[in-house]
């Protein structure tokens, strides 16, 4: 175990946390399950709420979409992760399922969550990843450069082209369970899944409640839904927050949500 304080110095000088087994076996089944049952249930539709991603499927607007997502991003040690980078004022932005597809012709360009750019209060976006998959060398693991956050530029603005190798960079790869912690202002892609197999994981996207979400959560999720969530859970998706619609109208008037 890693201590809270170690957690946050390797937050703040790195930017990411590799946190293995953090996940049980049976709540990994339960994710598992449900995530290909939406696969499956909404087919070429999976992701439309908000992103969809050439060679890979994705799924969003997940709150809405079962217990097993409700649970994991409410849950207490979840919360003190972001609260590591965020502190203590910070809101679920979005909650979105990615899978990369088999035989990928290629992967992500890195990049910046939001295309943000930590500002004078520092950081304001945060990813957590739960890997439902195993994340290998040749699977579409997670490459990121370390301490990029810090910089305060975006890998559009200071690289020739963010789709190559950075020489700084790093990949990511863990057992199924594991959990990575991601400043979202750290410069990260997906590689290119290679392998004859998917390759899944759970993003829990967090923000400052300064901040608009990612995905407006008063204006997606189920009217009866909303009505039955507990309080804590409200909170967190800040559908009670005046100041969050105000933001998210803000932002819709501007231009749209942000990718």
């Amino acid at each position: 175990m890693v201590p809270r304080e170690k957690r946050k110095q390797l937050l703040d000088e790195q930017g990411f946390l590799l946190l293995p087994g953090f996940t049980s076996p049976t709540e990994l089944d339960e994710l598992d399950q449900r995530i290909k049952q939406l696969l499956e249930q909404e087919g070429d539709r999976a992701g439309s709420e908000f992103k969809q991603e050439p060679y890979s499927r994705r799924l969003s607007n997940l709150i809405n979409k079962g217990e097993i997502f409700r649970r994991l991003a409410g849950q207490p040690a979840i919360l003190d992760l972001v609260q590591l980078v965020l502190g203590e004022h910070y809101k679920l932005s979005s909650m979105n399922a990615r899978s990369a597809n088999p035989r990928q012709p290629g992967g992500q360009p890195l990049h910046a969550d939001m295309a943000a750019i930590a500002d004078d209060q520092g950081a304001w976006v945060c990813n957590i990843i739960w890997l439902v998959n195993d994340f290998t060398p040749d699977n579409g693991c997670l490459r990121l450069v370390p301490g990029s956050h810090q910089w305060r530029t975006l890998p559009q603005d200071s690289m020739e082209d963010p789709l190559h190798l950075h020489p700084e960079e790093i990949h990511l790869t863990a057992q199924r369970g594991a959990l990575i912690v991601l400043n979202a202002h750290v410069w990260h892609a997906g590689t290119a899944n290679q392998t004859d197999h998917p390759r899944t994981a759970l993003h829990g996207f967090y923000c400052r409640r300064d901040k608009p979400q990612q995905q407006y959560q008063k204006e997606l999720l189920d009217p009866e839904l909303q009505r039955q969530l507990p309080p804590a859970l409200r909170q967190l998706l800040a559908v009670d927050d005046p100041h969050n619609d105000a933001l998210a109208h803000q932002q819709t008037r501007r231009s749209g949500f942000l990718d």
